[in-house]
């Protein structure tokens, strides 16, 4: 067994790349190795702003011999009159065997030419050679350069590949047009601490060897040091670091030998709002801002990768670039201040949402214009009504304030600033920041009813405008997000209660804005927004609320159309149902149910009643009854329609189920007691009230969930 090292040394690496590399490594490496029979004892991945490695630690020499068996032409084909075809002949060419070496077998379809190799192992050495370059330029990601005068393509050029055999280094050349790229045992140091190239004399002990020269190698040994270093110097000027997460992860790989260092800045720019300073040093400058409470301290810590001696100069020359950066902001801040949020309005028209749709002033319209419909649904009153006009009048204002201009990740927050400057009511100030909620997964909700409205409203009408224009989400390209405009919109009305019927919402969308513009057809811009709200209430019920894949099916409806109206009319509904069966599948009460209904459903299916009838009244005729089991069964669903109505009312289906599990001996006595039916009896009107029966008990199993889709109770 033995130790191999492979280091690819980079100009500096973007720190998104770094771990994509490595993330793409993990996952194809192994299996490469495994296919090649080297899988070696375990596999260690590094990586810094300068560098890409791995280790293989107990690898063969060389791969097993082994024995493979190929299957080639039938008999009839390889042989005619007892000589071989050129199909015989062209098989033992391609194994590289004689004719003398086929066997023949019998197999199910006749009898075929078989042969059996006996192939040596190949050097692990001869393999790796082979495999390197493919793992080097095999990688994918973004902004790939090209640099000299040839053709190879990486993230930024490569200086230097280590690749070491225990002690022997492997032979590996990268030819780019006129510069060459041969691999050696000499790897570089850090940059500053170490700017002399070391000396690698074996694949053993490369974390002890980077280490000596001031190269940390291990991404998550880094993020150790950096949090530890973080907080230990967050406490020196009694405060508390806010760690940003997506930070943390860029910074870890921005650095070969992090030293966490205290910088400051004038205090008069804690007046600035927080959100500004706190994006000034987390995006711009990849510092980690510092608190007290709920406070800024005019403090900040920034990861070097210089010399830890230099620590005060490094921090009074990221202090000057800090203060410098607030100045902007405090310049920005104050001079958009200078006029109301209202007065940003006509610049809009200025500012593009998409080239066929117009501008964002236009888009403004529209979103009042959504907001308004779904005041009117929700029935809110004319303050309430006023406020959510407002807002969604005002929502996007900011993005033409020279604030968000500079650092677009503000908008929103910087419009509820405004909008308070500028006298407007909170609630309005509020929905401004609300209504881009939530971000991305995970994020948090809009809390306010008047963020809710302008949320949904700005999201439905990107949906309508840009399914219009033909631009669905395919595969993996959703560029306009609406995968997560649609999730936003359904998780909106989850959480907020909102009692929102999404079928008219977009019929009244879709009609007003067809009216408008030429070749849109109002009626198929609905069912595609139909049927892609369906599949987003789908991935939402299966990831964040954890409902059985059938379940979904049983409430959502596999291609039942019934079932899709209904969850659209009725999110709220849709979502309690879903949790409902999940919650009587883990009871054990589906199992209870489950059969009595899925025969009666699956009886009914051959009889013409409709899917919503629940009342027996003007669908049973009793005078038709042969058996008292009839007689009870009627009874029986009597007795369950102001239960199923109740239920459906107050959506409080263990009502339902009450009372289907009061029916279930008495349907059990109609198909299999002393007094049972033949269900499909010769004479066709009585066949066909049994049928409706069993169709009326199937129905108020539907008020719950299709249960022909249910794999089992």
């Amino acid at each position: 067994m033995a130790t191999f090292l492979l280091e690819v040394g980079t100009e500096d690496l973007p720190a998104s790349f770094v771990s994509d590399a490595l993330t793409q490594w993990q996952a194809k490496i192994p299996t490469a190795l495994e296919e090649q029979l080297l899988t070696p004892e375990s596999i260690e991945f590094y990586g810094t702003p300068r560098r890409l490695a791995l280790v293989l630690n107990g690898i063969p020499g060389q791969q097993p011999d082994r024995e493979e068996e190929a299957k080639g032409p039938s008999v009839k084909a390889a042989f005619k009159d007892g000589k071989p075809t050129k199909a015989a002949e062209g098989f033992a060419r391609s194994r590289g065997v004689s004719v003398d070496d086929f066997e023949i077998r019998e197999t199910k379809k006749g009898e075929f030419i078989f042969v059996t190799q006996k192939i040596k192992g190949r050097a692990a050495t001869d393999i790796l050679s082979e495999l390197i370059p493919q793992w080097i330029l095999g990688l994918e990601g973004k902004r790939f350069m090209r640099w000299g005068d040839g053709d190879l393509r990486f993230p930024r050029p490569v200086r230097w590949l280590v690749t070491l055999m225990d002690d022997q280094v492997l032979p590996i050349t990268l030819t780019n047009g006129s510069e060459i790229c041969s691999s050696d045992r000499i790897s570089q140091g850090h940059r500053v601490l170490h700017p002399e190239p070391i000396t690698l004399k074996s694949a053993t002990g490369y974390v002890e060897a980077m280490t000596s020269i001031y190269v940390d190698v291990d991404p998550e040994e880094r993020r150790k040091k950096i949090v530890a270093q973080v907080e230990k110097a967050a406490k020196s000027v009694k405060g508390k670091a806010i760690v940003n997460p997506t930070l943390l992860e860029e910074v870890i790989n921005l650095v070969e030998w992090p030293t966490a260092v205290v910088g400051k800045y004038d205090e008069e720019f804690l007046e600035l709002p927080s959100e500004v300073a706190i994006t000034e040093m987390e995006s711009h400058q990849r510092y980690f801002p510092l608190k007290s409470g709920d406070s800024l301290l005019p403090n900040f810590i920034t990861i070097s990768n210089g010399d830890p001696a230099k620590a005060d100069i490094i921090a009074e020359g990221n202090g000057r670039v800090i203060r410098a950066r607030l100045s902007d902001g405090m310049f920005f801040f104050n001079a958009d201040r200078t006029q109301t949020l209202a007065d940003y309005l006509p610049k809009l028209e200025m500012v593009t949402f998409e080239e066929r749709l117009g501008s964002v002033r236009q888009k403004v319209d529209r979103i009042v214009a959504v907001a308004g419909a779904i005041a009117t649904q929700l029935s809110l009153d004319k303050a309430q009504t006023k406020l959510a006009n407002r807002a969604a009048l005002l929502c996007k204002a900011d993005l033409v304030s020279q604030m968000v201009g500079e650092f677009p990740e503000l908008q929103g927050i910087m419009g509820e600033k405004y909008a308070r400057n500028s006298k407007e009511p909170e609630a309005v100030a509020v929905a401004i920041s609300e209504h881009y909620l939530p971000k991305g997964a995970g994020d948090s909700l809009p809390q306010s009813l008047t963020g809710q409205i302008v949320g949904l409203a700005d999201r439905l009408d990107t949906l309508v405008s840009i399914f219009s224009l033909g631009m669905k989400p395919t595969g993996s390209s959703d560029p306009f997000a609406l995968r997560r405009a649609a999730n936003a919109v359904v998780s909106i009305i989850w959480a907020g209660g909102l009692d929102l019927n999404l079928t008219t919402l977009l019929k009244a969308i879709t009609t007003t804005f067809a009216a408008e513009r030429d070749g849109v057809n109002a009626a198929e811009l609905q069912q595609e927004l139909e049927s892609f709200f369906a599949q987003r209430v789908r991935t939402l019920l299966q990831d964040d609320e954890a409902i059985d894949y059938d379940l979904i099916n049983a409430v959502v409806g596999d291609d039942d159309l019934d079932y899709r109206a209904r969850v659209l009319s009725n999110l709220l509904d849709a979502r309690d149902r879903a949790r409902f069966l999940q919650e009587i599948r883990t009871n054990g009460t589906l199992a209870n149910v489950y059969a009595t209904v899925n025969r009666a459903s699956k009886l009914a299916t051959k009889g013409n009643l409709d899917t919503t009838s629940l009342d027996p009244a003007g669908v049973i005729d009793a005078e038709l009854f042969k058996s008292p089991a009839e007689t009870a069964l009627n009874e029986t669903l009597q007795q369950l329609v102001p239960q199923t109505k109740a239920a459906q009312a107050e959506r409080d289906y263990q009502k339902l189920i009450d009372g289907l599990q009061k029916a279930a001996p008495v349907v059990a006595e109609f198909f299999d007691g002393e007094n049972s039916v033949m269900v499909m009896d010769d004479d066709v009107a009585i066949r066909q009230n049994r049928l409706n029966l069993l169709g009326l008990l199937r129905n108020h199993a539907r008020v719950l969930g299709d249960f022909g889709a249910i794999v089992k109770g």
